[in-house]
């Protein structure tokens, strides 16, 4: 009798262990089984996206006992139609972006960052003779796409109010904005300042800024609705948690993001009053 009370006892430690926090046997072997997608805008090219984003999500693994398939999309484009139908588990996004996924979807903002604001800037050949944006008027601007916040979308309602024709070119990514401009195939380019930044060295000195738009919130890291409540906090834990170490503070700045914070639907409501949806294209 002694030992059927000790084993039962045993049992019943056991079975508490693996329940805390909410959590069964049958819930840890299903998380540790199922994979969730999480996508990323392509504002660089696929490799760079990889080395940036990998490391992070083996990280968020380790934390958080879940596993992570990084969704890459070949363009902006082919990104904004798989967050519309719902692909991605989590997905880091441009805030307009987020304004449609909500809508579309439902998506949740997680984090953002929320040690600067996003604006979009204007750049041309470091030896151009543009000074003003006035002069772009009939020249061929590049940009990532057509939905792309700050890189297309606030420059182009710039022009528009300035009533400035260009001739709009699309080239799928903000490296390639760049690019195309040092090379001469625009006269100038859309970007924002942080991916700007992230260029080789190289193009950056074949390049010089001459227009900033607005400033906009950051862009977040959201969730499709269909993730679990508690999987939902135990990621955001785990992301805050990342911006706490020195070496997650240098994985996140390569994204880039400069200090992670908590971001609700509050924070992007302003952009709804910005009136860019005339302008927005292919959702």
């Amino acid at each position: 009798m002694c030992n059927l009370n000790r084993f039962v006892s045993l049992t019943l430690t056991l079975l508490l262990c693996v329940t805390v926090s909410g959590r069964s046997a049958a819930d840890a072997v299903k998380e540790s089984s199922t994979q969730y997608g999480f996508g990323v805008v392509p504002q660089f090219s696929a490799l760079e996206i990889v080395a940036i984003w990998r490391p992070i999500l083996n990280e968020l693994e380790h934390m958080t006992g879940l596993r992570f398939r990084l969704s890459g999309s070949d363009s902006i484009p082919a990104f904004e139609k798989e967050f519309t139908a719902g692909r991605f588990d989590f997905v880091y996004m441009n805030p307009y972006h987020f304004v449609h996924a909500q809508r579309s979807q439902g998506y949740r903002p997680l984090v953002r960052d929320v040690g600067r604001t996003l604006f979009g800037i204007l750049v041309v050949a470091r030896e151009s003779q543009v000074d003003s944006i006035d002069q772009l008027h009939g020249q061929v601007v590049a940009f990532p796409s057509p939905n792309a916040l700050g890189a297309s979308l606030l420059p182009r309602a710039q022009f528009l109010r300035e009533k400035i024709e260009i001739k709009p070119l699309y080239v799928r990514s903000h490296s390639s904005v760049y690019l195309n401009v040092a090379l001469g195939k625009a006269v100038a380019g859309g970007g924002v300042q942080k991916t700007l930044e992230q260029q080789p060295q190289q193009i950056q000195d074949a390049l010089r800024v001459i227009y900033r738009t607005q400033e906009v919130v950051s862009h977040p890291i959201a969730v499709h609705p269909r993730v679990p409540e508690e999987l939902k906090e135990r990621v955001t834990t785990a992301l805050l948690a990342l911006g706490q170490t020195g070496s997650g503070r240098e994985m996140l700045a390569k994204v880039p993001m400069e200090r992670i914070g908590p971001a609700s639907s509050d924070d992007y409501r302003a952009l709804q009053a910005l009136g860019l949806d005339h302008l927005v294209e292919d959702w």
